[in-house]
């Protein structure tokens, strides 16, 4: 199953390139556009941008894995396979070790940028290493929220629209601008979101910035809050996701 969905991004060109360079473009437009606009200096600025477009490219699994799994649902292929010998779990579970596999892949190009534009590991490797399989794990349970989706949508288009609109959850935390500014109910949901968390995470793992203090507890404890909300994600829609599939 994980061959299959290999081949399937394979025979997909357009699709990898523009999946690749959609954050490089962001990096740059954020970095250099965006950021002139903050008062903190540009460089400074785009080492806190990088670990954040890290997380967003991350949370793009729920968009990726909907569309997939929709695909499998939509045109028979689903139905396929349900009539073999296999188990019920090695489908969405091989769509999101395949998508974990491609993930990995893209984010070289991704990190090769920030270097470019002055971003650096500021801490150790050890940590850094932590912070890149800490955001590999995020795409992970992404993923299976998006399988998920992708099973319960009623169309390919209607699970390319609602995919689309996932690109509002980065907008909704600390990926591109700090939190502390923002009013106070928008400040919690903000800080309550995973891809704050995780962002916070990877930025304290690299060294890029410390902690922020008076943040709500995810941000405040950004590794442990990372792991629980990766396994809050896991646990709640890998297994539905796989009960849903066995559905006919």
């Amino acid at each position: 199953m994980v061959g299959r969905q290999l081949l399937r991004v394979r025979n997909s060109p357009a699709l990898v390139v523009l999946t690749q360079t959609m954050p490089i473009t962001m990096l740059l437009f954020f970095g250099y556009v965006f950021g002139s606009a903050l008062a903190m200096p540009g460089a400074q600025y785009r080492s806190l941008l990088v670990p954040g477009l890290l997380v967003a490219t991350a949370a793009n699994g729920i968009m990726t894995g909907m569309f997939q799994a929709a695909q499998d649902v939509h045109r028979g292929v689903a139905d396929r396979l349900r009539t073999l010998p296999v188990s019920r779990a090695a489908v969405p579970l091989g769509q999101a070790v395949a998508d974990l596999v491609v993930t990995a892949a893209g984010t070289v190009p991704l990190l090769l940028a920030g270097l470019a534009v002055g971003w650096r590991v500021e801490g150790s490797a050890l940590a850094a290493t932590g912070a890149v399989g800490l955001l590999l794990l995020f795409r992970f349970a992404c993923t299976w929220a998006g399988i998920l989706l992708g099973l319960l949508s009623r169309s390919e288009e209607a699970a390319g629209q609602l995919g689309s609109a996932t690109f509002v959850l980065p907008l909704l935390s600390n990926a591109y601008i700090p939190t502390g500014g923002l009013p106070g109910p928008l400040r919690t949901l903000a800080e309550w979101n995973p891809i704050s968390a995780v962002t916070t995470a990877l930025r304290d793992l690299f060294g890029n910035a410390p902690v922020p203090a008076g943040s709500a507890w995810p941000v405040a404890h950004p590794v442990a809050g990372s792991l629980v909300w990766c396994g809050l994600l896991i646990a709640v829609f890998a297994p539905l996701a796989v009960r849903r599939y066995a559905r006919p």
